[in-house]
């Protein structure tokens, strides 16, 4: 390609504001444009981009027995009340109306379509098991679209299903599909790592987030470095401390003025925080209809509100109101759940098993001393709802965890049969049964892996993405109207060798051509000159690094050939991928 007949400017300033050093490179380098918030356009260099992803994606899956196929975007609304997600998803699936009044969603993930083909599809267990993949569209009205293709609305996803006999078989599914994801990953050069994750809307049994540390990640990552324990917060457990060995003493009410907060009691009760019963009031989305919730954690401990979300099947929590709270009974500051019925408790399992605490007493300025779970008030659950914290015991070793901060680059389920028994999708096991199908499902976001990749691959001069999903491979810069025809011939050649080239063939000052060449970042930079004529050279720059080198210029697309040939083989070279604990018995 000629940068003289390219479609896209490069920018010496950003457009706008953005929270992503990586994306301001990307506006700069004429890679994307943004329509509306959330939603991009990609201009011909990001869409080379993406279209190699989408190859190296295509051919990680067919690795793994994948077939590919597409669905579509817009979709009946009986599939997803069918499913029981139209009621659960929140505005951020686009439900409409066709001109038959016929309701519709766009889909933001296909489950319910693929499920639909594997009702109509699949009739017996010789038809599995059975992988297939798409690259298509989604629609994710998100209220808070963020750093560029980081978070967007409209975004490209690979989206993998696998359907089995049995639960040994999605096992084997899953598995090969979180060795093929850190393929990607390494081949896109893009540094991931695997935690365990919450299941959210998508349903089933089990999942895992790759996630690209950063810190411009929403979300928190607890590690352990002595053991390699990896969780998203909303799921991480941690070994907890062990609660006094007490007898029960009787409650008793006492005055506490001014004490609203756990700092303020503690202080005026003579009390560590662990032994404050610390009472959270919200309300659930449980689709239909909204229902208060108290949730119960020690006062040294925050509660985890997905956890609590997951414990309660519920679509989102929202903090009650001081009116909502006192529609209960309780006080605000000062509530608890003794005294109170008509509203659902769910207590953390270590305040269940810690006795003589400290708790609201229902009543302004005042709280009760030594209430016991089970004695004093009656949970509808006890399980851990807590969130974990960096110094806390790793579950799995002890040792101290840590927090980082990660973007989500993809995500695997196991989703057994939560679409399958409820869509109709069965077959006919051997035995004559008819079964519903196991099934598994598997998304990267192709937008967002470039994102990342920006995120990794940029300095202060611009992209430096790796060669494997750079625009193009080689930048070559024509200095002054004497290199023409030498640049030109160079070009020729290097195009019918299979090397991809972006010549800058505009005639503007060598400064001018370097600054965009960094901007855009080709791995390798050729450069024909005056001075390089004369010696007969061509000077290669390897953008990454800052070295350079001279080559001959009669032998200079064969050495060019050879040298992206290397970079190629090298970035494509992934190592081996070692199974997490709760896989490698899967």
């Amino acid at each position: 390609m000629k940068m003289s007949g390219l479609f896209g400017a490069t920018l010496h300033t950003a457009p706008g504001s953005s929270e992503s050093a990586g994306h301001r490179q990307m506006l700069r380098a004429g890679m994307v444009r943004q329509l509306a918030q959330g939603i991009f356009s990609y201009l011909p260099l990001g869409w080379r981009s993406v279209r190699k992803i989408e190859r190296i994606l295509r051919e990680e899956m067919a690795a793994v027995g994948g077939q590919e196929l597409s669905m579509p975007v817009a979709q009946p609304a009986e599939l997803w009340q069918a499913s029981g997600r139209y009621d659960t998803v929140g505005a951020e699936l686009a439900r409409f109306a066709d001109r038959r009044g016929r309701g519709m969603v766009l889909a933001m993930t296909h489950e319910e379509a693929v499920t639909e083909l594997a009702r109509t599809e699949v009739g017996s267990y010789r038809d599995l098991p059975r992988m297939v993949f798409q690259l298509q569209t989604k629609f994710r009205d998100d209220a808070r679209p963020r750093a560029g293709l980081i978070r967007v609305r409209e975004f490209v996803m690979k989206d993998a299903y696998s359907l089995d006999r049995d639960a040994a078989g999605l096992a084997r599914q899953y598995a090969n599909q979180y060795r093929a994801y850190f393929r990607v990953f390494g081949r896109c050069g893009v540094p991931a790592l695997a935690v365990a994750s919450e299941v959210g809307m998508m349903g089933g049994e089990l999942a895992h987030e790759f996630m690209y540390p950063t810190p411009i990640g929403e979300d928190t990552l607890l590690l352990c470095d002595a053991c390699g324990y990896r969780a998203n917060r909303q799921v991480a457990t941690f070994a907890k401390p062990t609660p006094p060995a007490e007898a029960p003493r009787p409650m008793r009410r006492v005055a506490t003025p001014n004490a609203a907060t756990v700092a303020e009691l503690a202080a005026a009760a003579g009390v560590g925080p662990d032994r404050i019963a610390k009472a959270v009031f919200v309300q659930a989305d449980l689709g239909a209809t909204e229902e208060p919730v108290i949730g119960v954690v020690r006062g040294d401990m925050d509660l985890n509100e997905a956890k609590l979300a997951a414990a309660l099947g519920a679509a989102d929590l929202r903090p009650m109101t001081t009116d909502e709270i006192t529609a209960i009974g309780a006080v605000a500051g000062y509530g608890s759940p003794v005294g109170l019925t008509g509203v659902r408790v769910v207590v953390d399992e270590l305040v269940a098993a810690t006795p003589n605490l400290l708790a609201g007493a229902n009543l302004d300025g005042y709280h009760l001393r030594d209430v016991n779970v089970g004695r004093d008030f009656t949970p509808e659950t006890v399980r851990d709802i807590v969130a974990a914290r960096a110094g806390d015991g790793c579950p799995r070793c002890g040792a101290a965890l840590r927090t980082t901060r990660g973007v989500e680059v993809g995500q695997i389920f196991k989703l057994g049969d939560r679409y399958s028994a409820a869509l109709g999708a069965t077959f006919t096991d051997a035995d004559g049964v008819r079964r519903p199908v196991q099934m598994g499902c598997y998304g990267i976001g192709v937008g967002r892996l470039l994102g990342c990749a920006a995120e990794a691959h940029h300095d202060e001069r611009g992209l430096t993405l790796p060669i494997t999903i750079a625009p193009y491979q080689v930048h070559l810069c024509q200095l002054g109207d004497v290199a023409a025809a030498a640049a030109q011939t160079l070009y020729e050649r290097l195009g019918a060798a299979g090397v991809e080239v972006l010549y800058d063939d505009r005639g503007q000052r060598a400064g001018s051509q370097f600054a965009d060449a960094d901007l855009i970042g080709a791995p390798l930079r050729a450069t024909i000159g005056a001075r390089s004529l004369e010696r007969g050279e061509v000077e290669l720059r390897d953008r990454a690094t800052g070295g350079s080198w001279p080559v001959p210029l009669a032998t200079a697309a064969g050495a060019i050939g050879a040298a992206v040939a290397d970079r190629l083989a090298q970035a494509n070279a992934v190592g081996p991928v070692d199974l997490p604990p709760e896989l490698a018995t899967g």
